[in-house]
């Protein structure tokens, strides 16, 4: 490492909580599909800031939004009535089916306002004593309280004991345990149609089409969390969308405003009903200069296709390391995902591999310990594809 990257690292050690595991690199500028470093090394990246940038980094025409609403109004608060906002949500209601839309800050503020709305409208529209949640092992639905708790996975829970009660969570696609876990105070299931950190887990389609009419025959809401899988990023627009299946509810974040903090809950009409003025609220969320960097992007989004973009790019991709599977037997378990959200699964520990791919210029992510995990811009071009995949196959064969 270079002496400068030392001293930030020295000077981060002393200034800043130590809540994350970093990566050895520390980034100074991006741009497109390329991240660089202090020393101006170039790095190719695969992971988009965790499925953030989907448009890519620094998107110019991203860039000249912010520059003209930050001179003309960035924050006045939910207390008035803003145009960029209203301006945002009509533009989500043109990607699905749903009729109401919440802004927030963040994926795990979405969520808690899906949970939210879920218990208030069983207990203001429907006037039941439901307030259960159910979600599945492998998810990941947050790091507040209540979205740890929903989340299937223990190893983010240890310390935070007690966690608060109603919720559930039962095996990822065994429809029968769901069955079996949905009783009298049961509000909602929240699942993500394809599990991201959990290891890029894309649920079958028969038990999402199961699950969505188990609901509405039990009279509780489907609600599908698309925070990294939505935005385009599986091929679809919403990945739910893969399935043909309206969730009452869903949640989104992280491409929302390519690279700002912002998030949202949509619902449908009736459901929406669930929520009055003072039950809920947020100071920073939907401000004018993210609402307008947001229609930007999903301006973008749909004049450049970019769905469509990441279905053919994953194909191309998923292709690609196929191929890299038969060069390297024994090495590759399966590859999985949609779109441009891929899991490449190694039949052993993967921070070896992750560590060389890094070194040779690569940046992905490694989840569950052996889930090598891509999440590039959308905008990523085949050559790049073909790079990483011939570098991943050079590092196999020395394995």
């Amino acid at each position: 490492m270079s002496e400068a990257f030392d001293a930030l690292k020295a000077r981060e050690q002393a200034a800043v909580m130590s809540t994350y595991g970093r990566y050895p690199l520390a980034v100074s500028a991006a741009k497109g599909c390329r991240l660089y470093d202090l020393d101006g090394r170039e790095y190719i990246d695969l992971l988009g800031g965790i499925a953030v940038c989907n448009l890519g980094h620094c998107r110019e025409e991203i860039a000249e939004v912010i520059a003209a609403k930050a001179r003309e109004l960035v924050h006045v608060s939910n207390l008035f009535y803003q145009r960029e906002q209203v301006e945002l949500a009509e533009a989500l209601k043109a990607t699905c089916h749903a009729g109401k839309v919440f802004f927030c800050n963040s994926g795990a503020e979405a969520n808690e306002g899906a949970i939210k709305l879920a218990r208030r409208y069983m207990r203001t529209v429907k006037e039941r004593d439901a307030y259960e949640i159910i979600t599945l092992t492998h998810s990941f639905h947050g790091r507040t309280l209540a979205t740890l708790t929903a989340t299937g996975q223990d190893k983010i829970k240890f310390g935070f004991d007690p966690l608060p009660e109603g919720f559930i969570t039962v095996p990822s696609g065994d429809i029968e345990a769901m069955r079996a876990a949905i009783g009298p105070h049961t509000a909602a299931v929240l699942v993500e149609c394809i599990q991201g950190e959990g290891g890029v887990n894309p649920l079958s389609k028969e038990y999402v089409t199961t699950l969505a009419a188990l609901c509405k025959e039990k009279d509780i809401l489907f609600m599908c969390d698309e925070v990294q899988c939505g935005m385009c990023r599986s091929g679809r627009f919403w990945a739910f969308q893969h399935y043909g299946v309206e969730p009452d509810v869903f949640t989104c974040s992280k491409a929302l405003a390519n690279g700002l903090p912002m998030g949202a809950v949509l619902a449908t009409d009736a459901v929406a009903a669930g929520f009055a003025p003072g039950a809920h609220a947020t100071t920073f969320g939907g401000g004018a200069l993210v609402s307008a960097a947001a229609t930007k992007t999903l301006a973008i989004m749909r004049d450049d296709c970019l769905a469509e973009r990441a279905a053919r790019m994953g194909d191309f991709a998923m292709a690609l390391f196929e191929d890299v599977k038969a060069q390297c037997p024994g090495k590759i378990e399966t590859i999985r995902g949609m779109g441009l959200m891929l899991g490449i699964v190694l039949t052993f520990p993967g921070s070896d591999v992750w560590k060389k791919l890094l070194d040779r210029g690569f940046v992905l992510n490694l989840t569950q310990g052996n889930v090598l995990r891509l999440l590039p811009p959308l905008v990523i071009e085949q050559e790049d594809l073909k790079l990483f995949a011939s570098a991943l196959a050079d590092i196999l064969g020395e394995v």
